[in-house]
């Protein structure tokens, strides 16, 4: 079994995101799955999700990433079917393949109980998802234990996180697709968790809130290049969850 993600750039604003997300779940994901897709996820910055602003924007003049697409093959080589469904959102995209660490699931946390809601309702609360990059001066085995052994854990202490997917990117799929070394789900129990510092960082008064920022910043500057971290809010919607 291997897991794809796709992912779709394009525009912000929610209004749009409401129609891609009804692009996505009303036709493009029953031709996912009559595609082959064994296991099928779709995230998508809609307007549920721009409840809350995404903690890492890109610059003025660079589209966002505004739906991620989690499809799961027996061989990632029979995937055309996958590809021309995506092809029709006449869309920017980009295809990976990943090796995905679930980290955190719900149920696993203090912060969310065990998933209960059927496949192909949205989640509660609010997604963010992260592409990141490994610094230069990093290499490639202490970025793994940085990320995987310091960030993880540093950032399960300090937030309320739901649910934390780690996709470490392999190789890129499609022609032209941009440089990007991993992409990051993270789930939290509400937009409010995400807009308001005190309950993303799990603050009770500033000076918890400072030593806390403080702490994420540590870990997260060891093994990010901040520089290039692009992260925005979505909603999600698990249609076949292989867990």
């Amino acid at each position: 079994m291997e897991k794809l993600v796709y992912l779709l750039w394009g525009d912000a604003d929610p209004g749009a995101g409401d129609v891609l997300r009804r692009q996505l779940l009303g036709r493009t994901a029953p031709d996912l799955l009559a595609a082959g897709a064994v296991g099928l996820s779709v995230n998508v910055h809609d307007s549920a999700a721009s409840e809350a602003p995404s903690p890492a924007p890109p610059p003025t003049g660079e589209d966002p990433h505004v739906a991620e697409v989690s499809v799961w093959l027996d061989c990632y080589e029979r995937r055309c079917g996958i590809e021309t469904s995506l092809a029709r959102l006449g869309m920017r995209s980009a295809g990976y393949l990943v090796v995905e660490s679930l980290y955190d699931d719900y149920g696993t946390t203090p912060h969310a109980g065990r998933r209960h809601w059927p496949d192909g309702e949205r989640s509660p609360g609010v997604l963010t998802v992260a592409l990141i990059h490994r610094p230069e001066r990093v290499d490639y085995n202490q970025w793994i234990e940085r990320w995987h052994g310091t960030q993880s854990p540093v950032s399960a202490d300090l937030q309320p996180r739901t649910r934390y997917v780690r996709n470490e990117v392999v190789r890129p799929l499609t022609d032209r697709a941009p440089s990007i070394d991993g992409i990051v789900e993270e789930g939290w129990p509400s937009a409010r968790h995400v807009a308001d510092p005190m309950l993303f960082f799990r603050a009770n008064d500033k000076r918890e809130l400072d030593a806390h920022v403080a702490a994420m910043m540590e870990s997260v500057e060891a093994c990010l290049d901040l520089a290039r971290l692009r992260s925005t809010t979505m909603s999600e919607y698990l249609l076949r969850p292989l867990v």
